[in-house]
């Protein structure tokens, strides 16, 4: 305990370092886009259903007939895979009549537990999907007509319906999994109504259904299941299932911890004769560790399993296991994202079993001998004894079923590749729940691009660089993309690399999100280059996306950088020397002697560090400002609390990513003395009359001046201007502004501009300057 301890102090001293430096990580995002903002560039299209919200539930991304298959609350729907959702088609499906009533008669809420909410989507044949749904805690499953290829049906066919306990939770957001393998689905789940009876299932072929025992899972909570081949031998071939168990606290106290597994079952599993009859004779299950090596050996685990994602190479085996974990500890909330080889999974399913004399007792290696053929292990011709057939599990001897029965568990965890996270994440105010991975192809190599949903409505789009003798890798965050316009947890997300497009699932509706726009990042090379995206490239005159094949004329013009990002060696002419021709033009801002003044300056990349730099008249060079109690550095800009007639001068906004440094923004302020402002001010002819809004020529330069003011302050905060002139120029009236005589004297109105502070809203005389014309400033 004081181990783990130790090792989340570490953790925790570590992030509290990385907040306190100055200048922003790669862990904040390059790009920010707003739900407005991917909608306006045509970047992300919505579906919200035909009720303005899907209770989304389950959804199947079928490119094979260009569809998408979504489950919702007593409803199917069909969109094809074109932008704007073309003619989506929808199946009312609500519980059996009586069903509604019955569920909540037995104390489930009518509103979120009684209706048929459809949890499963799976291809069942060529025209057909199997659907299956908690029909209001009495699960049902049926087969939906969707057609050939080519064609938009949807149609529920009503003499498939049958019960679908097993196959379906009876709880609309309890977790599961399942996976549709030749015509079989296999499942894990709870499956009784009160949630205590959790099992691995397999129903729906010509063999027997299939269970696993009471007593090999302990509370589990699943995330993803997949028929995965381990070898030529499709014989060999096992269903994965990735999950998370809590279970009493290994050390024998009182305790229960929560654990992450993987367990496998053999596809061509057919139970016992004698023993294990119509159960599960070759499931096994081991531990998959996702955690931060800490000093003396101390670890960070990351417990809960969130979601799983298989990446498949090229050759289709082996495929790369990313999971998503998150944190169950009430020190701090975090999310850490682990890669694991099958090959490392493999070697641990044939190591050592797991054994233990009672519960009280430690875990540790079976040092016995282990029965032939080994315990776990699929009939093949690997297994069959020679001379003789591979058979099926009905052949293995007793003693093999009942040690299978005794030691499920592997003794060695999984640990990650390169033994830590790939990314980890403390410091979000959203939680991580989904990820999805992209392998894509760059000019400097292969990059694996990972969407991360979070439970808050936004995709953050990541890449983990690694570099030789660094044991972490850096984490770049690209975008972060707010999906729905509402804050709403991300339950699904599914790739589609044919089309370059995410499909985002909530419970609000579902998403059509492109994988980049290039063009977003900017219109110069060296923006394009820092963006380091490696779906997107520099072609000579703009940024677009990278295609690998394109011809050798065009390879010569492309520039990119993913590793390193750095456009001095990439973007000729952008460096630090090429600064002077492509600086950006300088622009006049005015501030008055002892007031309040802000230059606003914000990079395109909160990735940027920004440095000031001050050029007096006369000066060759340009120095670094310094700040201190008077001059502030914020975010938006440079603030003045108090602007002397020192100030004046030519200031650089310069920013610096990556080693590449470049000027954004050039502002010469010129600062207006005290003395010179008192002459500026509107004089009365005749102080004895007091001036009337609207009326007459005394109230004509009162009318220039608020309108100056509001040019100053900003016209979204016209009603507290008009807040503030109510209770300065009319302290205790009544009466309109406008309509009628208001009268202040030479008192109040000196209070007025004595109490009005220009500076309080951050806007200098540049909002001024930019809106009249010279000749205008020259009359004032």
């Amino acid at each position: 305990m004081a181990r783990s301890a130790w090792a989340v102090c570490c953790l925790l001293g570590h992030l509290l370092l990385c907040l306190c430096r100055g200048s922003p990580g790669p862990s904040v995002p390059r790009l920010r886009l707003s739900y407005q903002d991917l909608l306006t560039t045509n970047r992300s299209s919505l579906f919200l259903g035909p009720r303005g919200s899907l209770d989304l539930r389950a959804m199947y991304l079928d490119e094979y007939r260009d569809r998408l298959f979504l489950g919702g609350r007593d409803a199917l729907y069909s969109l094809r895979l074109d932008q704007a959702w073309p003619d989506p088609r929808e199946v009312l499906w609500p519980p059996q009549p009586g069903q509604r009533e019955e569920c909540v008669r037995k104390g489930r809420d009518p509103l979120t537990d009684c209706a048929n909410f459809v949890r499963v989507l799976k291809p069942h044949n060529r025209t057909h999907l199997l659907a299956c749904g908690t029909g209001a805690f009495q699960p049902v499953c049926t087969l939906i007509a969707v057609g050939h290829r080519g064609e938009h049906i949807l149609r529920l066919e009503p003499d498939t319906v049958q019960g679908g306990r097993g196959r379906c939770p009876h709880e609309p957001s309890r977790a599961f999994a399942s996976t549709f393998v030749d015509g079989e689905l296999y499942t894990g789940l709870v499956a009784d109504f009160l949630g205590r009876e959790a099992m691995i299932f397999r129903s729906g072929g010509a063999r027997p259904a299939l269970r696993s025992g009471s007593d090999l899972l302990h509370e589990p909570q699943f995330v993803a299941a997949a028929r995965v081949p381990d070898g030529s031998d499709r014989a060999d071939d096992k269903v994965y299932f990735f999950f998370s168990e809590t279970e009493p606290s290994p050390d024998g106290g009182l305790g229960r911890v929560t654990v992450s597994r993987v367990g496998r079952v053999c596809v061509n599993d057919a139970g016992g004769q004698r023993v294990l009859v119509n159960k599960w004779s070759t499931f096994l299950k081991a531990r998959l560790v996702c955690s931060v090596p800490g000093l003396g050996g101390a670890e960070t685990h990351f417990h809960q399993l969130e979601d799983v994602f298989l990446l498949w190479p090229k050759s289709g085996r082996g495929p790369e296991v990313y999971a998503l974990f998150s944190t169950v500890s009430a020190v701090f909330q975090g999310s850490a994202v682990c890669v694991y080889r099958m090959a490392d999974i493999w070697e641990v399913f044939n190591g050592p079993f797991a054994h233990r004399d009672s519960p009280q007792h430690p875990w540790g290696p079976y040092l016995g001998k282990v029965p032939f053929p080994r315990p776990g292990v699929c009939p093949s011709k690997v297994t069959a004894q020679p001379g003789r057939p591979s058979g099926s599990t009905k052949d293995y001897p007793d003693d093999v079923l009942q040690f299978a029965r005794a030691h499920p568990l592997m003794f060695q965890p999984v640990r990650p590749r390169h033994g830590r996270p790939l990314l980890v994440k403390t410091h979000l105010a959203q939680q991580l729940r989904q990820v999805v991975v992209d392998r894509v192809d760059a000019e400097d190599g292969a990059y694996d691009v990972i969407f991360l949903g979070t439970d808050s409505g936004s995709v953050l789009k990541v890449i983990a660089l690694h570099s030789e003798g660094v044991a972490q890798p850096e984490e770049v965050v690209l975008e972060e993309l707010q999906v729905f316009k509402v804050p709403t947890p991300i339950i699904e997300m599914q790739l589609s690399v044919k089309r370059q497009m995410l499909y985002v699932g909530s419970p609000l509706g579902v998403a059509q999100l492109r994988l980049h726009q290039c063009q977003t990042y900017g219109s110069a090379c060296a923006e394009c280059c820092l963006a380091r995206d490696p779906y997107c490239a520099w072609d000579g005159t703009s940024c677009t996306r990278y295609r690998p094949g394109t011809s050798t004329g065009k390879r010569r013009f492309r520039r990119q950088d993913i590793r390193h990002g750095n456009p001095a060696l990439q973007c000729l002419g952008q460096g630090p020397e090429g600064e002077a021709a492509g600086a950006p033009a300088t622009s006049k801002v005015y501030g008055t002697e002892h007031n309040s003044t802000f230059l606003e300056c914000r990079p395109k990349s909160p990735q940027a560090t920004v440095r000031w730099l001050l050029q007096r008249p006369g000066a060759q060079e340009p120095d670094q400002v310094k700040t201190d109690v008077r001059i502030l550095q914020t975010e938006q800009g440079l603030l003045f609390r108090r602007l002397s007639r020192f100030d004046a001068g030519t200031y650089w906004c310069t920013t610096q990513e990556h080693g590449f440094t470049q000027t954004v923004l050039r502002l010469a302020l010129e600062v207006i003395p005290a003395a010179a402002l008192h002459s500026l001010l509107p004089r009365e002819s005749k102080p004895e009359r007091p001036p009337v809004w609207g009326r007459g020529p005394a109230a004509t330069p009162s009318r220039a001046w608020y309108k100056d003011i509001l040019q100053l302050i900003g016209f979204a905060n016209l009603p507290r201007v008009d807040e503030y002139c109510e209770r300065v120029w009319c302290p205790g009236g009544g009466g309109q502004r406008s309509g009628g005589p208001r009268s202040r004297g030479k008192a109040g109105k000196a209070k007025s501009w004595a109490g009005l502070d220009l500076g309080k809203k951050a806007q200098s005389w540049a909002q001024v300057e930019r809106n009249r014309t010279p000749r205008e400033v020259e009359a004032t």
